[in-house]
């Protein structure tokens, strides 16, 4: 089955293309996801490119799927989102001229567009940063994480099909800490519901 890199994808259809899962946590996958091929890559941006560029190299996956929590103060706690477009959110280099987001000298947009969306589920915008941020002043982004942008721009790069699903455990505000440690134990199981359709 040929796996586009932009568009729409079904449950079912991920599933047969032998997917790569990615999680930040071992708590996000849990032992649910201890049956499929699985990466679990550590917190932040850093951790994410290094380890999912080993197992590229070492495995070259058809498709990478990354589960993770997140927060949003635009999406419901306990829903499912799918991200296709990226924003590194601790980028910021104004001061010399460049736009919010923008890497500077890398020719690339502020606002990574690339993967799949997940059929049935809501898309959202996903800012990445190495930061559990709290509260933010960004309207450019609705979903918050520490490594999406990172394993999109690997897959970008190598040319492989991404697909980002994020559980919302939180609302991206002064009670998200408290919110992300009650709700991320609920991740695994919200993600093996939807890929068993």
């Amino acid at each position: 089955m040929h796996i586009p890199f932009q568009g729409t994808i079904t449950a079912a259809d991920l599933m047969a293309s032998d997917p790569l899962f990615v999680f930040a946590l071992e708590s996000e996958a849990a032992d649910v996801f201890d049956d499929v091929d699985k990466l679990v890559v550590g917190i932040g941006k850093l951790n994410a490119a290094f380890h999912l560029s080993k197992a590229i190299l070492a495995r070259r996956p058809r498709v990478v799927v990354n589960l993770g929590s997140a927060g949003s103060g635009t999406f419901p706690r306990g829903s499912l989102v799918s991200c296709e477009r990226f924003i590194q959110r601790d980028m910021d280099v104004r001061g010399l001229g460049f736009r919010r987001y923008e890497t500077p000298l890398s020719g690339l947009d502020p606002i990574l567009s690339y993967g799949l969306r997940l059929e049935g589920l809501d898309s959202g915008i996903c800012g990445t940063g190495d930061s559990f941020e709290m509260a933010h002043d960004s309207t450019e982004y609705n979903v918050i994480d520490m490594e999406a942008y990172a394993l999109a721009f690997v897959c970008c790069r190598e040319r492989i099909p991404f697909v980002c699903v994020k559980f919302i455990s939180d609302g991206a505000d002064g009670g998200a800490a408290d919110d992300w440690t009650v709700q991320v134990h609920r991740t695994a199981l919200t993600f093996k519901r939807l890929l068993q359709g």
